[in-house]
């Protein structure tokens, strides 16, 4: 079976063996189909699931535009809430985090590549439907081959 759009945003997310041993679970990588199989009382939660796969995939890709450890901690909240048993777990586990969202948005400097990941995150976490996460997913795909990974660094004496 090919991969699926979710699939091909979590491994070029997390190309190196590290970061995906780390973050990625084997359920997190088969979220996305496990949501299209899902019973209808399931749907919810399988849906969360999705949802913070993708804001998952796309705070790594923040976290190595601009090498911040922000982006990192807060990686850590998702993983936390991607092992919780329910929506309500979810949301535990992400009101616990709050904090580290806030940290985030405070520290946070960004430049364009920066903003653009930031902005399909932010739609990932309000999409409330297949469709509108697709959208998402879709154009992740298309902006990660034109991000800037290179972490030089300008002095502007």
């Amino acid at each position: 079976m090919p991969n699926s759009p979710y699939q091909r945003l979590l491994d070029l997310a997390f190309a190196e063996p590290a970061a995906a041993a780390r973050y990625l679970t084997p359920a997190t990588r088969e979220a996305y189909h496990i949501f299209g199989q899902a019973a209808p009382a399931d749907i919810a939660y399988r849906f969360e699931r999705v949802r913070l796969g993708v804001a998952l995939a796309l705070l790594r890709l923040l976290a190595e535009l601009g090498d911040m450890e922000e982006a990192r901690q807060v990686l850590d909240v998702l993983k936390n809430a991607l092992q919780a048993p329910s929506v309500a777990g979810i949301d535990k586990a992400m009101q616990k985090g709050a904090t580290t969202f806030d940290r985030l948005y405070a520290n946070l400097y960004v430049n364009e590549d920066g903003e653009q990941v930031l902005h399909l995150f932010e739609r990932a976490l309000d999409a409330d439907t297949q469709r509108l996460m697709d959208d998402v997913i879709s154009e992740a795909l298309r902006l990660v081959p034109t991000l800037d990974f290179s972490h030089d660094e300008e002095d502007d004496d």
